[in-house]
């Protein structure tokens, strides 16, 4: 079932926007495929909260793919997964754990999570061209997102440079196998259009306040996620809910007293 879900994943990424609400465990992944979305996408920083780690390679990667495992066993989509840096393995056991998971598609940042800050481009494309050729050796086309973190504060990068580095690392991650490029942290429709343009190829945006999905559509953005803004909306609608129930029982203020 991996090729057929691949290929469809890989589809998607040419038509209308590909929206994908992440998810992290299977109750979540069921009510996303319930709701019409075709591809379930998971959290990275959502799945290791979830399972009590910090995000940042610091859960245990087993506990990671066991996460994915079970989701891509509740619903009949393709799942893509936020594989982070790729947990430190080689590229045939990232893509080995992948498929045996059940994913068709991963995300892979450029963010070096020993060392700090980004990986050097040459290096991060030929880990990129690793994990595609592996895949392919395995007879699965599995969709890689290369996530650029160019826009993020560690990078050391800022103003236009930002964008300028973005769209040389997107080449190169495109020429190297990637389906697909990923400029987190992007606020500005002008640097995301300008990384789009330059890029020429399937790029994933994140909406925010001058990126609706109109405007994600309109600048020729091929998919946009969300991160881990569903799980951490739930936890604030529970805090809230709380705080209104501790009112309701005459409780104290948490710390009252002491």
């Amino acid at each position: 079932m991996s090729e057929p879900k691949a290929g469809l994943l890989r589809e998607l990424h040419h038509g209308k926007l590909l929206v994908l609400p992440n998810a992290w465990d299977e109750q979540s992944a069921e009510l996303v495929v319930h709701k019409g979305f075709p591809v379930v996408a998971t959290s990275s920083a959502a799945v290791a909260a979830a399972l009590g780690h910090e995000d940042g390679e610091r859960a245990p990667w087993r506990e990671m793919f066991a996460a994915v495992a079970r989701i891509a066993r509740v619903v009949p989509v393709p799942v893509t997964v936020d594989a982070e840096a790729g947990y430190g393995l080689e590229p045939d056991q990232l893509v080995a754990e992948l498929l045996a998971a059940g994913a068709v598609g991963c995300n892979l940042e450029d963010t070096g999570h020993q060392a700090g800050g980004l990986v050097p481009a040459a290096a991060q494309a030929d880990r990129l061209a690793g994990v595609r050729a592996a895949a392919d050796a395995a007879g699965v086309p599995l969709v890689i997102n290369a996530r650029i973190d160019t826009f993020l504060p560690p990078s050391g990068f800022s103003g236009p440079e930002r964008a300028d580095e973005a769209i040389r690392r997107g080449r190169l991650y495109r020429a190297a196998g990637a389906d697909c490029v990923y400029p987190i942290g992007v606020s500005s429709a002008a640097d995301l259009g300008k990384v789009v343009a330059g890029v020429g190829g399937p790029v994933n945006g994140n909406t925010g306040p001058e990126l609706d999905l109109g405007t994600l559509a309109s600048l020729g953005v091929a998919r946009v996620s969300f991160g881990p803004r569903f799980y951490r909306a739930g936890l604030a609608a529970m805090r809230g809910s709380l705080d209104e129930l501790r009112i309701a029982a005459g409780m104290e203020e948490p710390g009252a007293g002491r």
